[in-house]
């Protein structure tokens, strides 16, 4: 009896030790209207808080399916109507960074960028590194710890 307690134990600690990592996978959405409102419930009659501009990134905290309650850079909660969302990713440079032709700190630069310029995520982190495209069609890489919204 001891040992089958132990036994499970153990299997709900393996259990729950692989379903950590999807559980600290943050999802996020890009607003794809030139405005969207946000707002301190899930309802249109709710009290209009600020607008965000389209391209911006945001974190989903809840989705209701018709609202979303959504997470922005400087960490503010709000609501926002799930059609003015995109699952197209892009990201906010949270500091000026230089935009590398590879994932190398002494690569050649392409671009300089100021903060809250948003870029394209083109494809998924890699060692501290994310391959992005800004507006103008420069592609590269830039630090993870200059974005948010991976």
């Amino acid at each position: 009896m001891k040992l089958q307690k132990q036994h499970t134990k153990s299997s709900l600690v393996i259990v729950f030790l692989l379903l950590l990592p999807s559980l600290a996978t943050a999802e996020y959405c890009t607003v794809n209207v030139p405005k969207a409102i946000v707002y301190d419930s899930p309802s249109a009659q709710g009290k209009k808080l600020y607008l965000l501009s389209q391209g911006y990134p945001v974190e989903v905290i809840v989705n209701l399916a018709e609202w979303v309650k959504v997470r922005d850079q400087q960490g503010g909660l709000s609501w926002i109507d799930a059609k003015q969302l995109s699952t197209q990713r892009t990201l906010l440079i949270s500091s000026p960074v230089e935009i590398k032709k590879t994932p190398e700190l002494g690569g050649v630069v392409v671009a300089r960028v100021e903060k809250d310029v948003v870029v394209d995520l083109l494809e998924p982190a890699k060692n501290g590194w994310v391959k992005v495209k800004h507006r103008d069609g420069l592609v590269g890489f830039v630090q993870t710890s200059a974005v948010w919204g991976l």
